[in-house]
């Protein structure tokens, strides 16, 4: 008869106890954690997303990462992923990493390295068109053995550039036919429902040119450090590290070599053993040399792609900041109906200023007639009333003297040029 385990023995215990401390329902052998409410659930930020892969020669395809990873694949912080979120807003932002390029401009957000663009599957128009005018770029001047100086990840940046100022004007150019007579028919026609009109319109510009100014401010921003332009070109880091990993291969393969002490029979024993000794200084300062010249040529090729980078860049703030300029113009002519709706709106107050100073005077000149007349419908005893032909002359000379008031009045506020002559 075997012997009986116990599962609290002494030696399970310290694995029960571990267990415990993290919290983790033990799983003792046979036992079943089927019934467990947490036990189909997965770690959180764990789960996989779709992704549209775009290789260099334009052939796409979709795949299942995720956050993981994308960051182990990429090198890339989790700070940076958070711009490629789709429910969240990040400004316009292009940050250069070690082996890839973050880019989120417009609706466009993909990881752009050496050999391929990761892109986020959306059904979004501006992420399909990118899409496939990449793959179509890519495969057409693969068919065509077309050679370009631009490296890959360039070319992908330039359609996230272009794409993304084309989106701009196009919204700028939509905004510009729907402001121009809407502003034409608000300075003929000052109403409520155009004013309002008006101020949504306002909010959509405000909206669009903090978005403008932000790819701008961006783009301005790369062409003015030269680190950050020198650290996007990533297939010179690439050829760079594969060509730093062959020497180190080289000379590892040359020292075990020569710590091996396989020396060939036929070859004659030199008494001296100072020989090698010199051939390992000679070796090793011949590989300095080189070193250096490479590294000579490497930063001689890294300020070149850095003024390839920049005009490429410059090529794109002239289109952002002409949209700029066109959304700038836009304001100023809102601000110009603002003035001249103002303007109008004055002089229709300054109308009723003048209108209620005629007002004013005409009820003061009344307010005498009207005294004249209670003065005499008192009960006064006066030969005026005995014949109706006096009064009559009393009530005549009265209007006359209130309307050469009244003109007087007139004439004075001319005077004081508080009417218009």
């Amino acid at each position: 008869m075997g012997e009986q385990l116990d599962p609290f023995s002494a030696s399970n215990l310290p694995d029960f106890i571990s267990s415990q401390k993290i919290g983790r329902p033990v799983n003792f052998e046979g036992q079943n954690n089927r019934g467990h409410p947490f036990s189909g659930l997965k770690k959180r930020g764990q789960s996989s997303r779709s992704w549209v892969k775009i290789d260099q020669d334009g052939n796409s395809a979709v795949l299942e990462l995720d956050k993981a990873t994308i960051m182990k694949r990429c090198s890339l912080p989790s700070r940076d992923l958070r711009l490629l979120d789709p429910l969240f807003i990040y400004p316009s932002s292009i940050l250069g990493r070690e082996r890839a390029i973050v880019v989120s401009l417009e609706k466009i957000r993909c990881i752009i390295t050496a050999e391929e663009v990761i892109l986020m599957n959306a059904r979004d128009a501006s992420v399909i068109q990118y899409q496939s005018e990449l793959c179509k770029r890519l495969q057409s001047n693969q068919n065509l053995n077309i050679k370009d100086d631009l490296p890959f990840e360039f070319k992908a940046l330039e359609l996230v550039l272009e794409l993304s100022c084309l989106s701009l004007d196009a919204q700028v150019n939509e905004l510009e036919m729907e402001v121009y007579p809407v502003l034409d028919e608000l300075a003929t026609n000052i109403s409520t429902l155009n004013l309002e009109h008006v101020r949504r319109l306002k909010g959509r510009l405000l909206t669009l040119t903090q978005k403008v100014q932000k790819v701008c401010d961006e783009i301005e921003h790369l062409m003015d450090d030269d680190d950050d332009m020198a650290e996007m070109y990533l297939t010179e880091k690439k050829e760079r590290a594969e060509a730093h990993a062959s020497e180190e291969l080289e000379d590892n393969i040359g020292e075990d070599f020569e710590s091996s002490g396989i020396v060939s029979k036929s070859a004659p024993v030199s008494p001296v053993g100072s020989t090698s000794g010199n051939f390992g200084k000679l070796q090793r300062a011949f590989s300095s040399i080189v070193g250096s010249h490479k590294s000579l040529l490497s930063s001689s090729s890294i300020g070149e792609n850095i003024d390839q980078l920049e005009m490429l860049l410059e090529a794109y703030f002239v289109v952002v900041d002409n949209t700029l300029s066109k959304l700038s113009s836009l304001k100023e002519y809102i601000d110009d109906t603002e003035d001249l709706i103002n303007i109008k709106l004055g002089n229709v107050q300054n109308q009723l200023i003048q209108f209620q100073l005629l007002l004013t005077a005409a009820t003061f000149v009344a307010a005498i007639f009207a005294a004249v007349t209670a003065v005499f419908g008192m009960n006064l005893q006066d030969s005026v009333f005995q014949n109706p032909t006096t009064f009559q002359y009393v009530l005549l000379i009265t209007g006359i003297g209130c309307g050469f008031l009244y003109f007087g009045f007139v004439l004075y506020f001319k005077h004081k040029k508080v009417f218009p002559l």
